[in-house]
């Protein structure tokens, strides 16, 4: 007979599950830099050149959110 710690232990693991299947995975490593305006080689393993390609895109990124926000 199941108890209501039981029923509350197996939906937290049916909640844990779904949003392991619902989680947004990350993009795989890109061989040329994501920096739109820079095109040079990516690091091995990476999606930019350096670390200011990598800040500069993400400031892009956050500006362009921003944008559509308001």
């Amino acid at each position: 007979m199941c108890d209501i710690a039981d029923e509350a232990f197996e939906r937290e693991e049916w909640e844990r599950t779904l949003a392991l299947k619902n989680r947004q995975l990350p993009d795989p490593p890109s061989p040329v830099c994501r920096n739109g305006d820079c095109g040079e080689p990516s690091q091995p393993g990476a999606s930019y050149c350096c670390p200011e390609c990598r800040k500069d895109d993400e400031l892009h990124q956050w500006a362009a959110k921003q944008r559509r926000v308001a």
